[in-house]
């Protein structure tokens, strides 16, 4: 196949980007000028009429993956146009030209071998996301593999690319696979021929396993058909090899010890979800895509794996994560009102009374407190408009350090800042609570003992 020649009118080949077996994905330019990627089938079309059956199924399926554009996604690379080229008559279709680097790129040096857990996560549900989108229009990909998934520069999306195999007729896709197919990421049964949903699901769960362990679970050591047949057979029927086992490996040689204890805590629900991604049967998959982004939604707004299968090893939920905390300041809540109700009687008898609005304990017309406990808490002030004026400082930052341990979805996070915050204001009436005892307390063992004359409060100093 020539590397230069006409696609059709209106649209010039600027150069293969790629080839393989699948066909041949040439950069294009319209006039404008708009570029776009236009993937090449290797088999011709010399009739176009339906009475021809690869124009029928070329047809057929390019009318399927229409569908997913009637609704645009942007994880999902948009199709422009479909047809047969003017030179060579190949089937070809037309799709947006995505700027940035492919996925196994990511995994090459001067990027680390593994994904931190936030861009994992990031990545597990846009791609979710994209096989919702094709599935629920009854489109299966069919070539789902890492470098097949761009990350967008202009948008920070990762996109699902190279819809060639969807195209192709099954005679097609079976003569494809077997010769140039993506092997490391096939499913069992696609060695047979067969596509179904689930293949994807298979396809789209050693992704995450990739990012997740640094390599995928049966890595193709050469090109030979023994060594195709070695991966073939890993996924048929040898063992996953342990995912966090091969991530500590990866890891531990190019972080310092906190970040990658952090790194290590990858929650339990998202290995159960990749695990149940990579079942050899593809009855025990997720049935389907929408299938798929439902549960992956359970697993980040819950942090529960109800739909993952065991739940033995589940994480808590959130509801649950800050009772501890709650029952404690709620302890203390009480144990502060006890000691108040045993001083407040004491305060009467010597004149002493509470204003509620103002916080403090007087006599008269003039608030009395000790010289030492107004000089602790005009510190105390100090201190304290100190350490706001430092978490405002710190709170303005916009940089946010990529190695994070745990992701959760933005409004779960704000809905723990506001919890905490409630828990931290809690806390600070109890220090105020604690003070304006101790100064209750001094006052009463003042007036019981009548030994010293009593200051107003403007003639400490």
């Amino acid at each position: 196949m020539s590397k230069v020649f006409t696609i059709t009118e209106g649209l010039q080949n600027l150069g293969a980007l790629k080839t393989g077996g699948q066909g041949s994905v040439y950069k294009g330019m319209r006039m404008g000028p708009i570029y776009s990627a236009i993937k090449l089938i290797p088999t011709p079309i010399y009739l176009e009429d339906e009475s021809d059956k690869n124009y029928r199924n070329f047809l057929n399926e390019v009318t399927k993956l229409q569908k997913v554009n009637e609704n645009p996604s942007p994880n999902v690379v948009k199709i422009l146009s479909s047809g047969i080229t003017e030179s060579g008559s190949f089937p070809y279709i037309e799709m947006e030209y995505i700027d940035g680097p492919e996925l196994n790129e990511l995994l090459q040096p001067p990027h680390q071998k593994v994904f931190t857990i936030k861009e994992l996560l990031k990545v597990t549900e846009q791609l979710a996301a994209a096989l919702a989108h094709c599935h629920q229009v009854g489109v299966k990909h069919g070539d789902i593999k890492s470098n097949n998934v761009k990350y967008d520069v202009k948008t920070a999306n990762y996109v699902l690319l190279d819809f060639g195999l969807a195209i192709m007729s099954e005679e097609q896709r079976r003569t494809s696979i077997r010769h140039a197919g993506a092997i490391e990421f096939m499913a069992p049964e696609q060695h047979e021929g067969t596509m179904l949903f689930q293949t994807d699901i298979y396809s789209y769960g050693i992704i995450l396993y990739e990012l997740l362990a640094g390599q995928v679970p049966f890595p193709l050591e050469g090109n030979g058909d023994t060594n195709r047949n070695s991966v073939m057979i890993g996924h048929l029927e040898k063992e996953v090899p342990d995912a966090m086992k091969l991530r500590r490996n990866n890891l531990a040689d190019t972080l310092p010890n906190d970040v990658l204890n952090s790194e290590m805590q990858v929650p339990q629900w998202l290995l159960q979800f990749i695990g149940r991604c990579i079942q050899k049967k593809p009855q025990d998959r997720f049935a389907d895509g929408m299938e798929l982004y439902k549960a992956l939604t359970n697993g980040l707004l819950l942090d529960s794996p109800s739909d993952f299968g065991n739940q033995q090893n589940a994480s808590p939920g959130i509801e649950l994560k800050y009772a501890a905390t709650t029952k404690k300041t709620q302890d203390k809540n009480e144990a502060l009102e006890k000691e108040l109700a045993l001083l407040r009687p004491l305060a009467l008898k010597a004149g002493i009374k509470y204003n509620e609005e103002s916080g403090t304990y007087h006599q008269g017309d003039y608030i009395s407190a000790p010289r030492k406990a107004f000089v602790g808490l005009a510190c105390g002030c100090i201190l304290l408009i100190a350490f706001l004026g430092f978490s405002l400082t710190i709170n303005s930052e916009v940089f946010v350090p990529v190695t994070v341990g745990h992701y959760e979805p933005p409004f779960v996070t704000l809905g723990k800042q506001y919890h905490q915050q409630l828990l931290d204001a809690q806390e600070e009436r109890l220090v105020q609570e604690r003070i304006r005892a101790e100064n209750f307390r001094a006052e009463v063992q003042k007036q019981s003992g009548k030994k010293k004359k009593r200051k107003k409060f403007l003639g400490i100093f």
